[in-house]
């Protein structure tokens, strides 16, 4: 996971000894770590650890409530402080702007129950849980919303940017809706910071909110060329041309549906007081651009609109 290997860099250049637990299959641990093979499948393969003792624990698993509790089960009578990355998506009430971690979550849930956006909230929420159970004061929860820069492979927020750079008519949301984000260095740094000054506690880590516009504005100020041109289109418009929202296919990343009108707009200013810093924006950009020149600016997206199916939405301008 982008945020693990983050951490994990970001520890060992502060002078941490730094153990790794993963299958180590996805690539090499990052130099000056200690990987130990784990399976978070195969609960019996977590008994490798049983006895470390640790500093600090940072759990970054996706879905799945039980391979949290099974960690606690083995390392949290060792561990001075744990983190749990969680996500924005915990919360219930996705339409409503200027929430804070007070605000109501949903139900919490159980593995095994087919992926949706509020099932992988709902294990979230038990995940959440289990760790403040275990932990106690020792916890620390993070949630970030939409992760950018270094390690991305969502391929949403870097659309953007990767779009822009080429110029030309751009195809944009024509929406008053908020974007919010986390740079993924950003991330790792408070999350160390945590660790290292035992901070507990739940914090949403994401960028200030502002308007759609105003931050494709600035992108387009960064990279994009002089013959660029936005084409704003109502999301009705969107709609009948066949677009989807968020991601996949045919998509515009960073719409959403106004049902979800308040997930980029979250009220992070404990987060801020607590030791979260944003880098300047510009450099925000270079990480998402250098992601996406490795991952090759050409390739089959996962999110966004391909040239022939902007070109095919232009026509209908």
């Amino acid at each position: 996971m982008m945020v693990g290997r983050k951490v994990a860099e970001l520890a060992i250049s502060s002078g941490h000894e730094v153990l790794c637990a993963a299958r180590g299959l996805s690539g090499q641990v990052p130099e000056g770590a200690r990987l130990i093979p784990i399976d978070r499948d195969h609960p019996e393969s977590m008994e490798a650890l049983r006895g470390e003792r640790f500093d600090a624990v940072v759990d970054v698993a996706q879905f799945s409530v039980n391979w949290v509790r099974q960690a606690l089960g083995v390392l949290a009578p060792t561990t001075d402080h744990w983190t749990f990355v969680s996500s924005v998506s915990v919360y219930a009430d996705t339409r409503t702007r200027g929430q804070t971690t007070d605000s109501p979550v949903h139900e919490p849930g159980e593995d095994g129950v087919e992926f949706t956006p509020e099932q992988y909230g709902r294990v979230k929420v038990a995940s959440e849980l289990a760790v403040r159970e275990a932990m106690d004061d020792r916890a620390f929860v993070v949630r970030p919303g939409l992760i950018t820069g270094e390690g991305d492979h969502h391929d949403r927020y870097g659309y953007w940017p990767n779009r822009l750079c080429n110029g030309g008519q751009v195809v944009i949301p024509d929406t008053g809706m908020p974007v919010q984000s986390v740079d993924n260095e950003d991330l790792g740094r408070f999350i160390v910071h945590a660790a290292r000054h035992r901070l507990a506690g739940t914090f949403d880590a994401v960028s200030e909110p502002r308007p759609m516009r105003e931050e494709f504005d600035e992108i387009a100020e960064l990279v994009a060329p002089a013959d660029t041109e936005f084409v704003p289109m109502s999301s009705d418009a969107l709609v009948a041309a066949g677009v989807n929202p968020w991601t996949g296919d045919r998509s515009l990343p960073l719409w959403v549906p106004a049902e979800y009108d308040g997930l980029m707009a979250h009220d992070a200013a404990s987060a801020y007081e607590a030791g979260l810093v944003t880098r300047p924006f510009a450099e925000k950009i270079d990480a998402v651009l250098a992601q996406e020149r490795l991952l090759g600016v050409d390739r089959a997206r996962k999110a966004g609109l391909s040239a022939d199916q902007e070109a095919e939405l232009l026509r209908t301008v």
